[in-house]
């Protein structure tokens, strides 16, 4: 009973960004980002410049999956999507797993340099290509 009690308590992180995600996505079940005037805050690089940024169409991606619109959610977010998405549940798949063993295993630091070059690359070419 003790072990148990100490591998839920080292799940204490996992479940936090887990109800954070549910708080996000319940949001974003009913507040649409594609209407002016919505409750969600205003984009800075959006206002500053003018140009979509990676976290505006992921948001508008988040909200066309929870609507059951894949095609729409690739179309706000295609790189996000497909690379993004399996990226990001692998590594809290793979936290979650380190938190309830105690192990401590590092990403390697070239998936964070793709992520960055990913991210720099496909934000410029939707924009530049207007998608």
């Amino acid at each position: 009973m003790n072990g148990a009690f100490v591998h839920l308590r080292s799940m204490k992180a996992p479940f936090i960004v887990l109800a954070a995600a549910g708080v996000g996505a319940a949001i974003l079940l009913v507040v649409d980002p594609n209407q002016p005037g919505n409750l969600l805050p205003k984009c800075p690089i959006k206002w500053l410049t003018g140009f979509n940024c990676p976290g505006c169409g992921a948001t508008r991606m988040v909200h066309a999956l929870l609507h059951g619109d894949i095609v729409g959610a690739f179309h706000y977010n295609a790189v996000l999507l497909v690379l993004g998405v399996p990226l990001v549940l692998w590594l809290f798949g793979r936290w979650t797993r380190d938190k309830w063993t105690g192990e401590r295993r590092s990403v390697p630091k070239s998936v964070g340099f793709a992520v960055l070059v990913v991210a720099a690359v496909w934000g410029v070419g939707r924009n530049l290509a207007g998608i």
